[in-house]
């Protein structure tokens, strides 16, 4: 082509096609076949022709863009996720916006004008958010899929991990190793993981016929420091659990390192399984024994999933969650029990 600028009429003539049809195969590729796909490609690249991003999003009434709406930006678990959805929205043409619910300069007003206008479709990761800014019947607003976390009783698509269901792999991995007595250091008061994963804990227990100690389940609230006051209050213990789950892998670590500035090591001592799989739970000394979260994976099924609904926006929405399988990664923070002689 010695055009300086191909259009999409171009493409078309090359690849033998309507124009109507490249451009449907360029902004809903999955209303085409996969050979009328491979023709459009060849002809984009035969001609050198480059679509207008910011002209066709005009066109569909789209900003070409979605919002990621993080609580806690800085904690470490989100940077997987986070890479997997803007993977998955780069490959589909979709620019990515991170918004940090916890910041200071977070008003409610704020996050309302996200959930309202500025973006094509929202991923949401904090199920902490007010209901009343979720959608109801009759409110307009851009598509939603929540990821890691929910709002219970929403009528949105979640994607997300097997929280009951891992905690409950932590605890047959700990009583498989001769364990009796374990405890769990829980996360904050009103976050559902919390009360999934306590649920999961409390399931497992019962189900081996263990006795479920209140003394044994320490506050937390998924940072380091609740790790620390954890081992404090097990440390002041006169009858102390030989193990503990962390509900994640950050309070494991505060929870390691204070116990070891005591003495007492891990799992010389205690044994201790965290949550998450988070980059520093290899790492750690000794390596944490803990859930993985397929982080990566949960990142870009829920950026598939709203792209899918942006792109087909009279579909039904299935709110039943898409549940990952959690996985026990066993390292050396844990080991079997020493008997008393």
């Amino acid at each position: 082509m010695n055009k300086a600028f191909p259009t999409i009429q171009d493409v078309a003539r090359v690849a033998n096609v309507s124009t109507a049809t490249v451009s449907r195969a360029l902004s809903y590729p999955e209303r085409v076949s996969e050979e009328t796909r491979r023709l459009v490609i060849e002809a984009i690249e035969q001609t050198g022709y480059r679509v207008n991003q910011i002209a066709r999003n005009l066109r569909r009434k789209q900003t070409g863009a979605i919002v990621v709406l993080v609580p806690n930006i800085g904690n470490p678990f989100f940077s997987q996720i986070l890479a997997g959805i803007e993977a998955a929205a780069a490959r589909a043409g979709y620019s990515v916006l991170i918004a940090d619910t916890r910041a200071p300069h977070a008003q409610e007003g704020q996050l309302a004008d996200y959930l309202n206008s500025r973006a094509d479709g929202l991923v949401i990761l904090d199920g902490s958010l007010p209901r009343d800014l979720l959608p109801e019947p009759g409110r307009p607003r851009p598509p939603i899929v929540f990821c890691c976390e929910w709002i219970d009783g929403s009528a949105l698509p979640s994607i997300r991990v097997d929280n009951e269901a891992g905690a409950a792999i932590a605890v047959d991995h700990l009583v498989g190793l001769g364990h009796r007595k374990i405890g769990h250091i829980l996360g904050p008061a009103d976050n559902v993981l919390t009360h999934a994963r306590l649920a999961g804990v409390r399931g497992a227990l019962a189900q081996h016929g263990l006795k479920e100690r209140p003394d044994w389940f320490f506050a937390g609230n998924f940072l380091i420091e609740a790790g620390v006051e954890a081992a404090r209050k097990w440390l002041a213990l006169k009858d102390r659990p030989t193990a503990v789950t962390a509900s994640s892998d950050v309070m494991a670590c505060g929870f390691i390192a204070e116990l070891n500035r005591a003495g007492v090591l891990t799992p010389r001592d205690v044994s201790v399984v965290g949550f998450d799989d988070i980059d520093i739970a290899a790492q750690f000394i000794p390596g944490i024994t803990t859930i993985r979260q397929p982080r990566l994976e949960i990142g870009e099924g829920a950026a598939a999933a709203l792209i899918g609904l942006i792109r087909n926006p009279d579909q039904a929405v299935d709110a039943r969650p898409t549940m990952l399988p959690a996985e026990l990664i066993v390292r050396g923070s844990t080991a079997a029990l020493k008997r008393e002689t």
